[in-house]
């Protein structure tokens, strides 16, 4: 369990990055040259390298070196736990929101039957209260002056 948490927190944390997600989505096409997936981005290669270190570490990107040339390929399977953890969670909190929608629904229809008892024999409709009453003062007028 312990292991499965500390994957769960490495992905997370490599995905909490918009640049290391854009390199996942080019990454997600095929394999690419690290200088071809640093290609579209105003960072240098080395910040790009760094990067790579963190998906690597994370177990999301597998570095592979052909001569001089190093290779990068995306790893799917931390992504996949991390949609399988998230999709338990969709699914708790789903079930909380249709039963909330229910009590809702429940306690409206009571609030409009009690409304409807109450206002069952009158003809005329009251105007709407405002809350708190406005306060009336208890000096007495003043005469207009003359000019």
């Amino acid at each position: 369990m312990v292991n499965y948490q500390e994957s769960l927190d490495a992905t997370f944390g490599a995905l909490a990055d918009p640049t290391r997600r854009a390199i996942l989505a080019r990454l997600s096409s095929g394999d690419l040259r690290v200088t071809d997936v640093a290609e579209p981005f105003a960072v240098s290669l080395p910040a790009v390298t760094k990067h790579l270190d963190v998906l690597e570490r994370a177990g999301l990107v597998v570095r592979e070196k052909e001569g001089r040339v190093r290779r990068c390929q995306l790893v799917a399977s931390p992504l996949r736990e991390a949609a399988e953890w998230i999709e338990r969670y969709r699914r708790f909190w789903e079930s909380q929101f249709d039963a909330l929608a229910r009590y809702l629904g429940e306690t409206a229809n009571e609030e409009a039957e009690k409304a409807d008892e109450g206002n069952e024999g009158k003809d005329k409709k009251e105007e709407p209260r405002s809350w708190p009453p406005p306060k009336l003062s208890r000096r007495k007028p003043r005469k207009p002056r003359s000019r």
